[in-house]
């Protein structure tokens, strides 16, 4: 049997604990880091875990104040809306007001161009000849647009009051008295706005008289006066026509 010394027996007893001494060091060191890795991945997990509930309240968050703002929008648009049915109600209001008060005291009104005061009942009186007209009614319009120019002979309609007689009385075929209110009109308004369209139906009255050459002289007036407007081409279609 082979033996070994006792230095020898030494020497390996402690190479032996040695060895033991890292096996244990070493296993105890895999169980930590393995305890370790189970801590970390626990954290990890708790964390996602937090951070998904945290995006989901943010989330819930975020449509709750889409949902109040749009609310808030909708309340605000609904105000607007009050607040112009409210401004056209007053409108409305103040208007008819307006139009309640000119039935009961004068005013001051321009009407193309022409400023005067405006009697109780008189834009009345005018509309309702100047309905006829437009009906087709136009010896009521005659008469009506008559007894407006007798009864308001300041009024601030009374240019246009003129022109739709003369325009009433051609179309009764009362050329003479067409001829008469028309060139009133002309010579108390010359610059009123319908005096190019009052020419026009002055020459075809003067005309259906007999007078053909006033008629011409009219319509030639149209055209130097009034040279770039329409009542110039209806002359220069009504010279053409008369020759």
């Amino acid at each position: 049997m082979f033996l070994f010394s006792d230095s020898v027996n030494k020497t390996l007893s402690r190479a032996f604990c040695l060895s033991a001494a890292a096996v244990c060091l070493s296993l105890s060191s895999n169980a930590w880091a393995l305890f370790a890795d189970d801590d970390a991945r626990k954290a990890i997990l708790d964390l996602r875990k937090t951070l998904a509930t945290t995006q989901l309240d943010l989330q819930n968050q975020i449509e709750k104040l889409k949902a109040d703002n749009a609310e808030l929008r909708g309340k605000v648009e609904n105000l607007e809306k009050q607040g112009e049915d409210i401004t056209s109600s007053q409108k409305t209001y103040y208007q008819d007001l307006d139009n309640r008060l000119g039935n009961f005291e004068p005013r001051t009104e321009t009407i193309e161009g022409v400023t005067g005061t405006v009697q109780p009942g008189e834009k009345k009186a005018y509309d309702e000849a100047l309905n006829y007209f437009q009906a087709g009614s136009l010896k009521k319009a005659d008469d009506s647009f008559s007894a407006f120019v007798n009864r308001y002979p300041k009024s601030p309609y009374l240019p246009l009051a003129l022109f739709w007689t003369g325009n009433s009385k051609y179309a009764n075929k009362d050329y003479t008295g067409a001829i008469a209110q028309l060139q009133s009109l002309i010579k108390r308004f010359p610059n009123h706005p319908r005096i190019p369209a009052a020419m026009i139906t002055l020459a075809n009255a003067q005309l259906e008289s007999g007078n053909k050459t006033a008629a011409k002289k009219t319509a030639n007036d149209i055209i130097s006066k009034y040279p770039d407007t329409d009542a110039a081409k209806n002359a220069q279609q009504f010279i053409a026509a008369t020759k």
